[in-house]
């Protein structure tokens, strides 16, 4: 599985400017609505519940919030980069500024954990994460989370 599946340039956020986590989760809730055409307000109360349960900040500036959905078809993700980071709970108790969001259908749970695990393998490539963190071009940003497969295909 390849991020290019999982994300459309549309909705990549290259500079993302909010002062809270809730608040972060709620801009990309909005983006993930006109992604998707779902409601943001759905979204936004899956992704919150999945939040009660645990941060999904998993360290070194990076979170992957995601929830299920009964009313999409196919997974989904939103890829935010932060001008500010903000707290979110995680792991290591760093500020997060990269963040993708992932939505998936109810019934997709080995797709939906293959989809977490290849977000988390190339957030993983500090390399990639430099490249993330020093441009706020969205083509440039959808370029790098897509092209990756080029090099770690094999």
């Amino acid at each position: 599985m390849s991020l290019a599946d999982l994300i459309v340039q549309d909705a990549v956020l290259p500079a993302l400017r909010v002062n809270s986590k809730k608040q972060l989760l709620q801009e990309m809730s909005a983006r993930a609505a006109q992604v998707t055409g779902l409601s943001e307000r759905e979204i936004f109360d899956v992704i919150l519940q999945r939040e009660r349960l645990g941060s999904t900040g998993v360290g070194n500036g990076i979170a992957i919030p995601h929830g299920k959905l009964t009313s999409i078809n196919h997974i989904v993700g939103v890829f935010a980069r932060l001008v500010t980071p903000v707290n979110f709970e995680a792991l290591d108790d760093q500020p997060v500024d990269l963040v993708f969001l992932l939505l998936a259908p109810e019934g997709a749970g080995a797709d939906h954990l293959k989809a977490l695990s290849r977000i988390a393998r190339v957030l993983r490539d500090g390399e990639m994460v430099s490249k993330l963190r020093q441009t706020d071009s969205s083509s440039a940003l959808y370029t790098f989370l897509t092209a990756e497969q080029a090099s770690n295909a094999a």
